[in-house]
């Protein structure tokens, strides 16, 4: 595996290393050894899947509180989305900025996403499929989200969400006070 550090402090884009040959390829998704080489969690307590029918549906902008606050590795393995993040950790050079990545069934790349980070996507076709790790439980009592399109992140989608649900569609804008529990 290829890991490079996203603009993010902590948050880690990962590309396939391919051994190719006239069969086509094989590549590693994931190895507790190269994970942990690269300061990366090497547990994991869950494995989701979520297929979007519709191109611009949008999930997001979630996360958890601690102490069920996750950490997540996404994988689109149909279709396309744009995997955005937001630096929700107070401590951090890079709080409150956001960055994203393309993820594709083609690119097969993936996104490391540290706890202390709210994260959503946007498809950018039909019938899109994502998979991802989670290294935590889920626990609705510690979970939060933040507006799509609050101002204060000036977060550039590449198109206008046209399936959104009610309860993504009702959150706030950013409040430290009650987004990071004050």
């Amino acid at each position: 595996m290829i890991f490079t550090p996203s603009p993010l402090g902590g948050a880690v884009i990962i590309d396939l290393e391919k051994r190719e040959d006239e069969r086509g390829f094989f590549a590693r998704m994931f190895c507790e050894r190269e994970f942990a080489q690269a300061g990366l969690v090497t547990h994991f307590v869950q494995m989701n899947n979520s297929l979007a029918v519709q191109q611009g549906t949008l999930r997001g902008m979630h996360y958890q509180l601690a102490p069920k606050a996750e950490t997540k590795v996404v994988r689109c393995v149909r279709g396309a989305l744009l995997d955005v993040i937001i630096d929700l950790r107070r401590d951090s050079p890079t709080f409150l900025q956001h960055a994203s990545v393309e993820l594709t069934a083609d690119n097969r790349r993936m996104f490391y996403v540290p706890k202390g980070f709210a994260h959503g996507f946007i498809t950018l076709e039909p019938n899109t499929e994502a998979i991802y790790l989670v290294d935590e439980f889920y626990a609705p009592e510690c979970e939060r989200g933040i507006r799509w399109d609050d101002p204060k992140f000036g977060i550039a989608w590449p198109l206008e969400p046209t399936v959104l649900s009610a309860k993504d569609a009702g959150h706030r804008d950013f409040e430290p006070t009650f987004h990071l529990g004050s």
